[in-house]
């Protein structure tokens, strides 16, 4: 081979490994960028930051002996009414002074008259015929004193019969009678014209007149109608099991939509019912108010048919925890932040429960945070942080986003 030949060749095999390398270079960068345009964008993973622990109220536990106060709705109702009714046949001449609806009459006061002249006539009717039955008594006595001088004449001895049809017995057994009967018709003729008169069984105000002045009126007639001043009665209904701290005797508070602001009446517990109210089938407990319409007191006064909010003071009996009724969950679960701040919860024994306050018996001690807001989804563990004075729930959330 000669040199220019093999000059040649070399050059030839230069340039075609040249070429190569070059179609080399280029399908890689192809499979290179079709590699790195295939492949997602890749995200810097990071771990979540810790969730910021919710902000709740608390309140710190403190026990004591103490009991609830009982809270319920009354109706105002009369101890004494009545419709005073005529027991005498007659005409209804007129009402007493000042006998007007509204009006207080005094126990005995007279409240209206009745026509007396035809039981002025009855009455001395009866009175002769007393006269005349006494005379008649009188007659027979002597007719007897007579019959016993000639019995006693005769000088002979009869049987108890005949001895006694002798004396007149029968005849003066007769002349008694007829004068005790005749002295029951004057007192019942005396007491009917006393009876005219109709006169107030006690202290009383007068709700109606039910007749007007020139009524005629039979026995039984109602007259007027009146309520008992003295003392009214508040029947009021609570849950029977709250009846455990109740008893006679105990005291009353009773206040109104209707009265002046800080108005109240005080009353006592009258008896607690046997039976159970119709519609919610709660306990009936009876409240005594004296001096209802505040006749010698200052102060508002009870109407019939009023409805009255009853607060009932109990005693206290056992020392006790009370918790607002938002700190008791389903199942009488209470939940409360320890030393770390973290949440427990825990099972209480309730000694009552009302709408706004629960008292605990058992299941807490004196000092425990209890939490009463502010908890959604709670678990054992639960980091919290304690709501500051000053806190509001807007920056609580925004600290939370």
């Amino acid at each position: 081979m000669t040199p220019s030949r093999s000059y040649a060749f070399s050059q030839q095999g230069r340039i075609g490994f040249g070429a190569l390398a070059a179609l080399l270079v280029f399908v890689g960068g192809l499979a290179l960028a079709w590699w790195i345009v295939s492949q997602p964008p890749r995200v810097e993973r990071r771990p979540p930051p810790p969730p910021t622990p919710p902000v709740v109220d608390i309140i710190t536990t403190e026990q004591q002996v103490q009991s609830p106060t009982l809270n319920g709705f009354g109706r105002v109702e009369a101890e004494k009414s009545t419709e005073l009714a005529s027991r005498v046949a007659g005409q209804l001449e007129r009402f007493g002074d000042g006998v007007l609806p509204g009006r207080v009459v005094e126990q005995g006061e007279p409240v209206a008259h009745i026509d007396q002249a035809d039981l002025r006539l009855t009455l001395e009717d009866a009175e002769a015929q007393l006269a005349n039955a006494q005379a008649q008594l009188a007659l027979e006595q002597a007719e007897q004193q007579r019959a016993r001088s000639e019995y006693e004449s005769f000088g002979r001895q009869l049987s108890a019969e005949r001895r006694a049809l002798v004396l007149r017995e029968p005849q003066l057994r007769q002349a008694q009678a007829q004068l005790t009967q005749a002295r029951v018709v004057r007192d019942q003729a005396a007491l009917n014209l006393e009876r005219a008169t109709l006169t107030a069984p006690w202290r009383a105000m007068v709700q109606e007149r039910l007749v007007g002045a020139g009524s005629l009126l039979s026995q039984g007639t109602a007259v007027a109608s009146l309520v008992g001043v003295e003392q009214f009665w508040v029947r009021a209904s609570l849950p029977g099991e709250t009846l455990d701290w109740l008893s006679p005797g105990g005291s009353v508070t009773l206040t109104s939509q209707g009265w002046p602001e800080g108005a109240s009446r005080e009353g006592t517990l009258l008896s607690i019912l046997p039976n159970l109210e119709e519609n919610g089938l709660q306990a009936q407990l009876l409240i005594a108010v004296d001096d209802p319409l505040a006749l010698n007191q200052d102060g508002p006064a009870l109407r019939l048919g009023d409805v009255l909010r009853v607060a009932f003071h109990t005693s206290a009996e056992e020392p006790l925890i009370a918790l607002p009724s938002a700190a008791l969950r389903p199942g009488e679960q209470v939940w409360w932040v320890d030393e770390d701040n973290r949440l427990q919860s825990t099972q209480v024994t309730l000694a009552y429960r009302g709408q706004e306050e629960v008292l605990i018996r058992s299941g807490l001690e004196p000092g425990q945070r209890v939490v009463t807001a502010g908890l959604a989804q709670p678990r054992e563990g639960q980091e919290v942080r304690i709501r500051q004075r000053g806190d509001t729930p807007a920056q609580d959330e925004g600290a939370a986003q």
